[in-house]
């Protein structure tokens, strides 16, 4: 068995799509007699591998073709060339075997039958996957409890809250026990107590079953929790593949630097170093990283006085990977 859950070589999708020409009436004739196409790339040649029990982020701005390579990778599209492995299996030649196999969760679509009670519906789903029904018990009542659906079996989808339902969403995507789970916003629309539940919860999954999960997500809070890499995409093209905290150190211009002094006032007037906050005794500054270092600043205060307290802080991964798309766009265009 191969270590790699995920396998991608050079894949490539590109799709047909449909520009309307300008004009007034005569070209709106023209668009609608013979509508004018071009080629627009969603997935060029990305490559990468993801080992069985990794969980990582997948992400990039919309449109960079993070969609398209999730269907790619369920079975759900074709390729215009390159390969891909997913558990062994050539997904768009396998689909059927696959999907007993994979598990997804779409923030925005819904796998759970809205009108029936959540008990009815995990066991509707156990005969679409050919569990046996003592298997069904155990997981079901196994996964009832780690997802605290107890009190709810008997309620129905539509009387869920959000936070309830994508509870019960992802323990329908794991009833079957699969091998790797696809998640697409996770969280999205959730309160910040459901998002930190359902983020523990995934990430406590992942590491008692082995769980492979691959997550795209805009919310870096669940990149951060949940994920220990991160696969950053851009017009389609791979951009990252590393660590988060690589991420971190790549692409972060500024920091925050908090001083705790002897002395009442601290004088620092080096290039970068822009003081934001001061009180007697205590001074916070943010670093131009280009122009000046956290070495260099704290030099200068201790020659002024005995340092008692210092804290660093990077940016917001918000802040960074906005900072990666704005670079990559400034590549893109140049």
């Amino acid at each position: 068995m191969t270590r790699f859950a995920v396998e991608l070589s050079d894949l490539k999708k590109s799709f047909r799509v449909r520009r309307a020409r300008k004009g007034a009436l005569f070209a709106r004739m023209q668009d609608f007699v013979a509508p004018r196409t071009e080629c627009a790339v969603a997935v060029d040649g990305i490559s990468f591998g993801i080992e069985r029990g990794e969980r990582v982020a997948f992400i990039g701005p919309n449109g960079a073709g993070k969609s398209t390579t999730l269907k790619l990778l369920s079975g759900i599209l074709s390729p215009d060339s390159g390969t891909a492995s997913v558990l062994g299996l050539v997904p768009w030649r396998d689909r059927r075997k696959l999907a007993y196999r994979l598990g997804t969760v779409f923030g925005q679509r819904s796998q759970l039958w809205y009108h029936l009670p959540v008990r009815d519906t995990f066991t509707l789903l156990a005969s679409v996957y050919e569990v046996d029904a003592a298997r069904h018990a155990r997981r079901f009542a196994e996964l009832s409890s780690t997802f605290e659906l107890e009190g709810l079996l008997s309620t129905p989808v539509s009387k869920l809250s959000l936070g309830e339902r994508m509870r019960a969403e992802i323990v329908a995507s794991l009833l079957h026990e699969p091998e790797l789970l696809l998640l697409d916003e996770p969280t999205i629309g959730l309160d910040v107590t459901a998002k930190a539940l359902v983020r523990d919860l995934l990430a406590r999954m992942a590491e008692t079953e082995g769980v492979t999960l691959l997550l795209t997500s805009h919310d870096t809070g669940d990149i951060e929790e949940v994920c220990d890499r991160v696969v950053v995409i851009h017009g389609g093209r791979l951009l990252w593949d590393g660590s988060i905290a690589a991420l971190r150190r790549t692409y972060v211009r500024s920091q925050t630097l908090v001083l705790s002094s002897s002395v009442e006032t601290l004088s620092l007037t080096l290039p970068g170093a822009r003081v934001t906050r001061s009180s007697p005794y205590r001074v916070e500054l943010e670093l131009d990283l280009e122009l000046t270092s956290v070495g260099a600043v704290v030099d200068a205060a201790q020659r002024q006085g005995a340092i008692k307290d210092l804290s660093v802080t990077d940016p917001a991964l918000d802040d960074v990977i906005r900072a990666f798309y704005a670079e990559a766009d400034r590549k893109a265009a140049s």
